[in-house]
């Protein structure tokens, strides 16, 4: 039976450019950046590529582009360094309830150092309203962190329309945006929405593990997190993880054209989407409107543990919500007013290049056998 991997939210398959370069590089150039001899040269002309790359997909500079070993480092290099700079301006945080745990986690710890935070609640679909943000930021306000799609939902948050609402209110905050989940999938403009730092993955497009970018906008200071080295302005020391870099950078250089994509991502989410509404106890999260590469749903009755395992017993591989999670119950959900009986159920699909609309007839199958013999079970 042929594997059908439905999980790219939580990671993607290496694509054969990244896995080529990322190869190259650990076996030819294979130089420390730092080195003053030609090894060293060859390699800091790659790891300058790779920068090159990631600053055009974002239409930035490539001064503007740090590398980091993923998202979670880029989000925490970016809260906390954000708020040590400006912790004399204010103590107000504005986040929302629905963010990442590399988010969360760190205005929890931030919390316990003093700050104040204010959590956005979402609406039944995990978006937050620019009205409830512009009610929250305050002149005291020295961080806005929200991310640019949710990675359970897809639930896309008003990114464009943050910057003026820190300026309206006279605050000095820096603006941060964990773009994981849209890097590479919507047109990002940090410059043109006023956003400050801007986090993205390796591994979410296609790329190899251990590499990210924090984004950071020329002329605006954070303080590192990590002091010993002059790699990545000082913000990231120690020797790049070049064959991952270069790998992104390849995947980045690799990435399809967004509108294309997107036109194949809407297909596949509209017919999961209706075979799922055919199926009795199915209710379906994510709304129209949200990115299509993600369709969160859940059958009532059924466990997400429950499902996932017999998915994979039949090579299906879905998630129950973010992998950082391992299973725990989400706060994305229950922030969006799910009962305990959806959240519990819930399944996370996540749509790749490499998907088919067979797949997604094949998913919807197993999902329709499952509902007529697990819920049974369940009900004896």
């Amino acid at each position: 039976m042929k594997e059908i991997y439905l999980d790219n939210s939580a990671t993607t398959r290496v694509c054969p450019e990244a896995a080529q370069k990322a190869l190259e590089i650990m076996t030819t150039t294979y130089g420390n950046p730092s080195s003053l001899h030609r090894k060293g040269y060859d390699a800091e002309k790659e790891l300058e590529a790779a920068r090159n790359a990631a600053a055009e997909l974002l239409s930035a500079e490539p001064s503007e582009i740090v590398f980091t070993s993923g998202g979670t480092e880029s989000n925490n290099t970016a809260v906390f360094g954000a708020v040590k700079a400006l912790r004399r301006r204010g103590n107000r945080i504005v986040t929302t309830a629905v963010e990442h745990s590399s988010v969360i986690e760190a205005m929890q710890q931030l919390e316990k150092d003093g700050f104040e935070v204010v959590y956005l609640m979402p609406d039944r679909y995990g978006a937050v309203s620019a009205e409830e943000l512009a009610k929250a930021v305050d002149s005291r306000t020295v961080l806005v962190s929200m991310m640019a799609v949710n990675n359970e939902t897809g639930a896309i948050q008003p990114i464009e329309t943050v910057r003026r609402i820190i300026d309206r209110a006279g605050a000095p905050a820096l603006f941060h945006v964990d773009a994981v989940q849209a890097f590479g999938k919507l047109p990002l403009k940090p410059k043109k929405w006023g956003i400050d730092l801007l986090s993205a993955s390796s591994h979410k497009i296609h790329g190899p593990k251990g590499a990210g970018i924090l984004y950071l906008r020329r002329g605006a200071r954070i303080i590192p997190l990590h002091y010993g080295g002059e790699q990545e302005k000082k913000l990231r020391p120690g020797t790049e993880p070049l064959p991952a870099i270069c790998g992104m950078g390849a995947a980045i250089r690799a990435l399809p054209d967004m509108k294309e994509e997107r036109r194949l991502m809407e297909e596949l989410n509209r017919h999961l989407r209706e075979r799922l509404s055919a199926i009795e106890s199915v209710v379906i999260h994510s709304s129209e409107d949200s990115l299509p590469y993600i369709l969160n749903f859940s059958v009532t009755g059924i466990r997400s543990e429950t499902m996932l395992h017999y998915l994979e017993e039949r090579q299906i591989y879905v998630s129950s919500g973010s992998a950082c999670a391992k299973g725990k119950k989400s706060h994305v959900l229950s922030s969006m007013g799910l009962s305990a009986a959806e959240s519990d159920s819930a399944v996370r699909v996540s749509f790749s290049r490499y998907n088919t609309v067979e797949e997604t007839d094949e998913l919807a199958e197993k999902i329709r056998n499952a509902n007529n013999t697990l819920a049974r079970s369940v009900q004896k």
